[in-house]
């Protein structure tokens, strides 16, 4: 199933191209209203999910670029594993490899991960994300789909005679 490394690809470029877009054009901290609720707010996350680790003194960004580096080795193995009736599976590793790669990408060449889509309600605020961390919580949502209901889709199917 390493057909589905254009997926990965396609993530790891809308990726960058976007982290790119919010790096020239928005300003550091500053939102930039789209709707009631939803900015563009430029910010950089020098740790893990919600800022883990953000301020461990820089040790982080090796062991995290490590991590992300091993984590997307055993993903293309297991998606080379696949057999061709795991599209969604396939489909869900892709997406959190491409999105693996797109942060690890920025924790290796910028010190940092750049984040730029704020969501919020009211006073409250959801932490700031990017196309590659999009990717990797919808891959996982799927992985989990697949594994709850996946083989309870395939045994309820009409069997081919």
């Amino acid at each position: 199933m390493l057909k589905f490394l254009w997926l990965s690809g396609l993530i790891i470029v809308l990726d960058q191209v976007t982290k790119y877009m919010a790096s020239t054009l928005l300003i550091y901290y500053k939102p930039l209203a789209v709707t009631p609720m939803f900015n563009l707010t430029l910010m950089h996350n020098t740790g893990a999910a919600f800022s883990f680790l953000s301020d461990a003194g820089g040790w982080q960004r090796w062991f995290l670029s490590a991590v992300a580096i091993g984590v997307s080795v055993f993903l293309v193995i297991w998606l080379k594993r696949l057999t061709d009736t795991q599209k969604l599976q396939a489909t869900a590793l892709a997406l959190i490899l491409g999105g693996a790669i797109g942060n690890v990408i920025d924790r290796l060449w910028l010190g940092h991960v750049v984040d730029f889509i704020q969501v919020y309600y009211d006073e409250w605020y959801w932490p700031a994300f990017n196309i590659a961390d999009s990717a990797i919580t919808i891959g996982a949502v799927l992985i989990l789909y697949d594994s709850f209901f996946g083989d309870v889709e395939k045994s309820s199917r009409p069997k081919a005679k």
